[in-house]
């Protein structure tokens, strides 16, 4: 088994993955009050990815994603549809299951639903109470931020910078305002509730990951926790906090973060309404494509989305992109030949990756992790426009995927050269030739130094 390391939010070092048994990973997913984005995808990709890699070079690995039914933006959305909340939850979960089924990358190995582990969550909430880190208010119970030391490690934050984002109501109830909902009481307004030694209600936010991820995945720590960067305060930095003070010992050994898929630099957030849903990406594009666009950059990157003249183009940077401009993925009605402004163009889908096989199109690229060997050394492709994930998501030697343009009578242009159409005599230039070479890049996948080649749409 090769030594893995992956960067670390909380010390900003990598550290080894050195699990005593099994990996365990833990992913936030999301809150089901609609159909969930292009962005929340992402976490569900790279991590269900990395937990494939860890798989193929021998770890013993669990994944968790888990999805929270129980949360205000659910009892907002119920009321203004006029359903009740629980069959709205029920609907946009159904419909979660259905969007990441159809990207084709398996489903995790537990994906634990808040409303089944409210009975864990009340016993994790009492042992708080019980150790003098929580208090009850108003029927609502919050954690004692100062009661714990070193809040704030993972975000690197101080006290005079942080805000919970309760509302006002909360306010006039904790007895700091750094203090978190460990438990909140029913409201008017609020359809479900659940009973509890501090009277009926519902859990907060944080508590119902730090319960969740304990119950799936067993005792403290497990290897790696993980979600979006925008989840690194105050979700994350509260669920050490709460899991650290009932238990003893850290929650998770490595924390993980994807960056945010952005829209005019501004996060892809439901609650802005710049939003691209998933089901609508899958339609347009397909799974394959959508899968390609979420992992063509380092997983700790921003990721943007870009309209153009009334169609959507997605673009990414890569290791060409000083030379050769942003990748772009074109409208796949538009097959037509265009003019290049910078940047090769791929309006056709890429095919399925196949890992673990030896292959001439094999490729590495730079690394979001390390994975050292010496059966398979370090290398590198200085011209690659296909990123550093191949190595993070696929076992070595990895087939990177290879564009497969649509058959047709028409000639294409391969680097200013014409090649012959079907059944024509061929130049004495081999195509193959002309279409240039890199490295290891395969044909149909050109580096910075040779353009894609763009069919003709029949």
């Amino acid at each position: 088994m090769r030594e893995v390391s992956i960067k670390d939010t909380m010390t900003g070092e990598r550290r080894v993955i050195d699990p005593e048994g099994e990996v365990g990973i833990y992913a936030c997913g999301p809150t089901v009050y609609s159909r969930i984005h292009i962005g929340n995808a992402r976490p569900f990709v790279v991590f269900s990815l990395l937990a494939k890699f860890l798989k193929s070079e021998g770890y013993e690995t669990r994944l968790a994603i888990n999805v929270t039914d129980i949360n205000d933006k659910i009892y907002t959305a119920a009321a203004d549809r006029g359903v009740p909340s629980s069959e709205l939850a029920a609907e946009m979960t159904s419909a979660y299951f259905e969007d990441t089924g159809r990207l084709g990358i398996g489903r995790p190995d537990a994906e634990p639903l808040a409303t089944a582990t409210v009975g864990g969550i009340i016993d994790l909430i009492q042992t708080l109470v019980d150790k003098g880190h929580a208090y009850e208010s108003g029927g609502d119970v919050y954690f004692s931020v100062r009661e714990f030391e070193g809040y704030g490690k993972l975000s690197h934050r101080t006290p005079d910078d942080m805000e919970q984002g309760e509302g006002d109501d909360a306010g006039t109830l904790k007895r700091d305002r750094l203090d978190f909902a460990l438990w909140k009481t029913h409201k008017e307004g609020e359809d479900t509730s659940w009973d509890s030694p501090w009277g009926p209600g519902r859990p907060g936010w944080h508590i119902e990951c730090s319960a969740m991820a304990e119950a799936e995945l067993g005792e403290l720590p497990f290897e790696i926790h993980g979600g979006g960067s925008d989840l690194v305060f105050p979700h994350h930095e509260n669920e050490i906090a709460q899991s650290e003070a009932a238990r003893g010992k850290p929650l998770a050994k490595v924390w993980m973060h994807n960056g945010m898929i952005e829209t005019d630099a501004a996060k892809m957030s439901k609650s802005d309404g710049n939003i691209f849903q998933l089901s609508e990406a899958l339609d347009v594009y397909g799974a394959e494509a959508v899968v390609s666009y979420l992992i063509s950059g380092h997983y700790r990157q921003p990721w943007p989305l870009v309209k153009s003249n009334s169609k959507r183009r997605w673009r990414g940077s890569s290791a060409c992109e000083t030379s050769s401009g942003p990748i772009r993925l074109a409208d796949p009605q538009d097959w037509k030949p265009r003019p290049r402004s910078g940047g090769s163009v791929m309006p056709w889908p890429m095919t399925s990756i196949h890992p673990g096989r030896w292959s001439k199109s094999s490729i590495w690229c730079g690394a979001p992790i390390r994975a050292k060997s010496k059966a398979h050394p370090r290398q590198s492709s200085k011209c690659s426009t296909w990123s550093g994930w191949v190595r993070l998501l696929m076992p070595r030697p990895v087939t990177v995927p290879v564009l497969k343009p649509p058959r047709c009578s028409n000639s294409v242009r391969l680097r200013g050269r014409r090649r012959t159409s079907p059944g024509q005599t061929r130049s004495a230039t081999s195509s193959r030739d002309s279409a240039g070479k890199c490295g290891t890049v395969p044909r149909g996948l050109r580096s910075c130094r040779s353009r894609v080649r763009e069919p003709v749409r029949p």
